[in-house]
């Protein structure tokens, strides 16, 4: 049976840096002979293998990121995503180092303006589980991206110390108490700082999911927030007064499935064999110290 596996690009591979660079001035990275670092190059084509061996993939691709002056959420909110610094440069020589070696080696990868990462897996997974109904697997930290897990489709989450973590639906479920697609409206109450999106100032964690297991979605806590439950008395101004910034949230923190470019797509460009050879021939140009028998 078909089986995609889907890779966030820059999630797996700024882990990997930020893991192999901590406490580390740049000039203490590891690099080869010709200069380039590849400090975190190992770890990704490490954790690749184990994802392919793990997982068994038919077709696999590898999503990445636009600059986020691209991005259609940078035009609806200006300061979407403010909060982050410019990505290190030895984190983009090696971004730019591992496009190349992909392409090389075959593994299908895609950045799509004004599309985010998250937009073009959640339009692949889309895809996947209405045309395959067979087994999809994101690989990503980004919990985001639980609003796409259904009956087909899984989140692969690393957890320090513990390996990998995979979200079915039914696993979501019994953890969260919603569905996967009423996680979005949960995130539109909480925001997120990573990604400057504002959410309802003053509904945190401990309100935001107790109001959507109750009210179901936005508009339900928004029909009357003044009947609300009384154990959510002390949020009710501040609901009211964040109001804007809610459906603002949402619309920004949901994944958009519907790209027209992906729906014309034929899956047989994400045809994946894992080809040894073609492998170790580009791991040794770039002097990665992995063999693959």
């Amino acid at each position: 049976m078909n089986k995609l596996l889907l890779i966030d690009g820059f999630n797996l591979l700024s882990r990997c840096y930020f893991a192999t660079s901590y406490g580390r001035d740049e000039e203490q990275l590891r690099r080869n002979s010709q200069g380039l670092c590849i400090s975190a190059l190992p770890v990704v084509f490490r954790k690749l293998l184990d994802l392919i061996h793990t997982y068994r993939p038919t077709h696999l691709l590898v999503a990445w990121d636009v600059k986020r002056e691209d991005t259609s959420r940078k035009q609806l909110f200006d300061g979407y995503k403010n909060t982050r610094n410019e990505l290190p440069s030895p984190l983009i020589d090696q971004y730019e180092a591992l496009t190349h070696i992909f392409r090389e080696i075959g593994v299908a990868q895609l950045a799509l303006p004004p599309y985010e990462a998250d937009d073009l897996l959640g339009a692949l997974a889309t895809k996947w589980s209405r045309e395959q109904n067979s087994d999809c697997f994101i690989y990503s930290n980004d919990k985001d991206l639980f609003q796409l897990i259904d009956e087909n489709v899984s989140q692969i989450i690393a957890v320090p110390k513990r390996g990998d973590k995979v979200y079915t639906k039914a696993d979501f479920e019994a953890e969260y108490g919603i569905s996967p697609t009423q996680w979005v409206d949960v995130k539109s109450l909480l925001g997120d700082r990573s990604d400057n999106i504002p959410g309802v100032p003053g509904v945190g964690e401990k309100a935001a999911l107790p109001l959507i297991q109750e009210y179901k979605t936005l508009e339900g806590i928004y029909e009357d927030v003044d009947k609300l439950d009384t154990r959510f008395n002390r949020y009710k101004k501040k609901l009211t007064e964040g109001k804007e910034f809610a459906f603002l949230s949402r619309e920004l923190a949901q994944i958009i499935v519907d790209i027209p470019e992906i729906t014309e797509r034929s899956f047989e460009t994400l045809s994946f064999e894992l080809n040894p050879t073609a492998w170790n021939e580009q791991l040794k140009k770039v002097e990665l110290n992995i063999i693959i028998p």
